[in-house]
């Protein structure tokens, strides 16, 4: 068979393999079994109302009381605003980093993406990876009118933005359904009709989390570890530094015989619960840090002037099973 005569042989097998694998290529990128029944697999939501819908947990209310006021003390209850600081971070990394950074694609607010913000959202609000980019834009656009407001001393529109803005967090469903596997090939991937937590397996009484499953992971640091983490997020394309907690743990207080975990500390033995703060808590700081001072007091004479002198010595240790400042 010649070179031309083969050529419409060839042409007719590859397109007969191409309709075999078609169907196969058709599937999302990155999907595994039963990653189509999450909530992150549902389409990407348009607005911040739609992505506070999607994530609305005050159904929890009635039946975890306690565990809602506890966490409506902490600061996951308000991560993207915080005490306002936390929302002018998010705006000083696009002004002193992303419109200053020539290959990042951003030239003004209005050409943000979703990714652009991820490197702060993938621990302050990690369920904007299920949004569109009109979600990031909406979000800056918000705090730069909150920051207007502030400006101009209008009370009355820095509330309404503000609440907008602490409308995004991390709530009962990020922690007890998106976030609450983290092996997802071996364990499965987090069901959009399940709350996972501690207790056992079985039936819910809710009309949308209609069943509950032990979280493999939830009673364990790497749970924590997913937000307070290990360094760089060498992941993304523009690599951030925060919080390492979990790494300095991992690497440092484990090898060295530590045994209890975040929950441990920042929840059971501080009686915080579902508040788990950190350095904000008289009760966290104070067994954060064993201090010792001595003082000794003295009159230093030079030549015939006396001056009264002190020395004084501090010793601090770190009693935490992590390194500190983090984040």
């Amino acid at each position: 068979m010649t070179r031309n005569n083969r050529l419409p042989t060839l042409l007719a097998l590859l397109a007969a393999l191409t309709c075999v694998v078609a169907p196969a290529a058709a599937a999302p990128a990155g999907a595994g079994v039963g990653r189509d029944k999450t909530l992150a697999a549902l389409p990407k939501a348009n607005s911040i109302a739609e992505l506070v819908a999607r994530y609305d947990s005050r159904s929890c209310i009635e039946c975890h009381q306690d565990a809602h006021d506890e966490w409506n003390e902490s600061a996951h209850a308000r991560s993207i605003f915080g005490t306002g600081r936390t929302a002018l971070t998010f705006r000083t990394a696009i002004s002193n980093g992303l419109l200053e950074w020539e290959a990042s694609g951003v030239k003004n607010v209005k050409e943000l993406r979703v990714e652009h913000l991820m490197g702060c959202a993938k621990c302050h609000l990690p369920q904007l990876a299920d949004a569109s980019d009109k979600v990031a834009q909406e979000i800056v656009a918000t705090i730069d009118a909150w920051r207007a407001a502030m400006e101009e001393e209008d009370e009355a529109t820095m509330e309404k933005h503000a609440a907008t803005l602490t409308s995004l967090n991390i709530n009962c469903l990020v922690c007890h359904n998106r976030n609450a596997i983290t092996h997802k090939w071996s364990d499965g991937y987090p069901r959009r009709d399940t709350v996972y937590g501690l207790a056992g397996e079985g039936e819910h009484p809710h009309d949308k989390f209609t069943a509950m499953k032990p979280s493999p992971v939830m009673s364990e640091s790497i749970f924590c570890g997913q937000c307070h983490g290990l360094g760089p997020n060498f992941d993304q394309e523009n690599p951030t530094q925060c919080a390492t907690g979990y790494g300095s743990y991992l690497f440092a207080y484990v090898p060295e015989g530590g045994t209890q975990t975040c929950v441990e500390c920042h929840m059971r033995e501080s009686g915080l619960g579902h508040n788990m703060q950190s350095y904000r808590a008289k009760v966290m700081s104070d067994k954060a840090v064993d201090m010792h001072v001595e003082a000794k007091a003295l009159v230093w004479r030079d030549v015939s002037t006396m001056r009264p002198k002190a020395t004084v010595k501090v010793e601090l240790t770190n009693r935490t099973g992590h390194g500190i400042p983090d984040g």
